[in-house]
């Protein structure tokens, strides 16, 4: 699926957007990156949250999730 780009503010900066997009000559938002440097932060980018609860405990799972409770519906 392609990145959704942030459109900029400007009137003037988006109106090129638009236009560089519609005519294809947009750049390419992974130009210029390392293939093997993007597939190691994926990986490790997919493995991250599963590991991070794998080695919490139930009561510091738990104290996590009531606090991100308060926090969206204690306002």
């Amino acid at each position: 699926m392609a990145e959704k780009r942030k459109k900029p503010r400007d009137l003037n900066a988006l109106a090129r957007a638009i236009t560089d997009e519609t005519t294809g000559e947009a750049p390419d938002p992974d130009e210029g990156k390392d293939p093997a440097a993007v597939a190691l932060g994926r990986k490790g980018g997919l493995k991250g949250g599963k590991a991070r609860a794998a080695k919490l405990s139930k009561r510091q799972r738990s104290e996590i999730a009531r606090k991100a409770a308060r926090a969206r519906w204690g306002k």
